[in-house]
């Protein structure tokens, strides 16, 4: 029985029940020695909470799609076939423009926010990994007007725990941005969701980690490859951008700096720079891959400035003074648009990256060069006088968000 699927949720419910019938109903009537009745109260309490917890678990990792399967909640699941060493660029000496194209099959995904996602099985001929990435195609795509139209695409990444899902789901990412494609308010994006959860019980920090994970070169290299040799999309860099929230903001961020020639933009919502702010990444084991996966340490040290936009939002003491310090570190061309959200929008949560889900694409869509598209220009940023609606959404600007510190 799945984890997310509906039958496990209704058998916990059902289970829930009974569990509060049961004490109501034999309490007082159980027969025998006195230990007997008390082992059998006792495991009806146990059963009762047992159950209670288990379908709050179940509830919570729903809303927020933490886990995705048993393999994932146990700390069972294993999604790496190789890890070889590739090299400083992540290529093994593979000439990427010579691999041929391969055809994937596509299957409707299943689950809530869903709707109109395709999902694949990637073996990633590079990385060495084997999972699964989910695709949706806008609006546009199948029309006709636009059958010979190469699209721009960006590529989601969750939080850890998370899942490849949770931007479909939780943050009801295309149900929000598909009207405002048709409206020609957003570009008509593809939007790429690959599993970044691939090793049991640690976070892999999007980085290569010779004999255990190969994640960069996954997300960056053979994810890439797979949509371009099945969609009309753009190549790299001026037709790709990354986006994530919390450890994905950190991924979006640090594989756009070490990347220039990959990607052209970023959206971190609640990142961090030092890969130690998530304390089970592998990328902070050693003190040379910590610092080689440090998006502020990346900017700072490279002798050419990346040639990359940065969208990065955050609340003081969790992604705020992350995005300060990449501004600080970035010279031209590299640019950084920093977004203070302030306490009261909420915490380290889906509803606080949800609302920040327009408010970015609006700015990535300028920022890649697809206003050309849009009908109406999209709002502009706020200064001091923003509202708390304005700051939650993440419209308000840096300049008068740091007058509310």
């Amino acid at each position: 029985m799945s984890l997310t699927g509906t039958p496990f949720l209704y058998t916990l419910i059902v289970l829930f029940a009974i569990a509060l019938i049961l004490p109501l109903a034999l309490w007082t009537r159980m027969r025998g020695p006195q230990a007997l009745r008390a082992a059998a109260r006792m495991l009806m309490l146990l059963f009762a909470q047992g159950t209670a917890v288990a379908l709050v678990f179940v509830l919570v990792n729903n809303s927020n799609n933490l886990y995705d399967n048993w393999d994932d909640l146990l700390g069972t699941g294993n999604h790496v076939q190789q890890a070889a060493n590739l090299g400083a660029d992540g290529t093994g000496g593979i000439a990427l423009k010579r691999l041929p194209k391969v055809k994937q099959d596509f299957t409707p995904a299943t689950g809530p926010g869903m709707r109109g996602v395709r999902e694949t099985q990637l073996k990633g001929r590079v990385s060495g990994v084997n999972a699964e990435v989910y695709v949706w195609l806008p609006p546009q795509y199948d029309e006709p007007a636009y059958r010979h139209h190469k699209f721009p695409v960006v590529e989601l990444l969750p939080g850890y725990p998370g899942s490849a899902k949770a931007w479909f789901g939780s943050m009801k990412a295309t149900q929000q941005l598909a009207p405002l494609m048709r409206s020609g308010q957003v570009a008509p994006f593809i939007l790429v969701a690959p599993r970044t959860n691939l090793l049991a019980g640690v976070d892999t920090g999007c980085a290569n980690i010779p004999g255990q994970v190969n994640a960069d070169s996954w997300l960056s290299i053979d994810v890439p490859k797979m949509v371009m040799d099945n969609f009309r999309a753009e190549p790299g860099p001026k037709g790709w951008a990354t986006a994530g929230y919390s450890a994905g903001g950190h991924c979006a961020a640090k594989l756009a700096i070490a990347h220039p020639n990959r990607y052209m933009a970023a959206i971190s919502m609640s990142g961090y720079n030092d890969p130690i702010g998530e304390r089970n990444s592998l990328a902070a084991q050693n003190p040379t891959v910590r610092a080689e996966n440090n998006p502020f340490m990346l900017l700072k040290k490279s002798p050419t400035p990346p040639r990359v936009a940065l969208y990065v939002s955050g609340q003081p003491h969790d992604g705020y003074e992350a995005g300060i310090g990449l501004e600080q570190a970035a010279k031209a061309p590299t640019t950084v648009h920093v977004v203070f959200i302030p306490k009261s929008a909420g915490g380290h949560t889906m509803a606080l990256w949800r609302p920040q889900v327009l408010p970015s694409f609006r700015w990535l869509t300028v920022e890649m060069g697809q206003h050309h598209l849009r009908a109406t220009t999209p709002p502009a940023l706020s200064t001091g006088g923003s509202t708390h609606a304005a700051l939650a959404s993440g419209t308000s600007s840096q300049a008068g968000a740091g007058r509310r510190r």
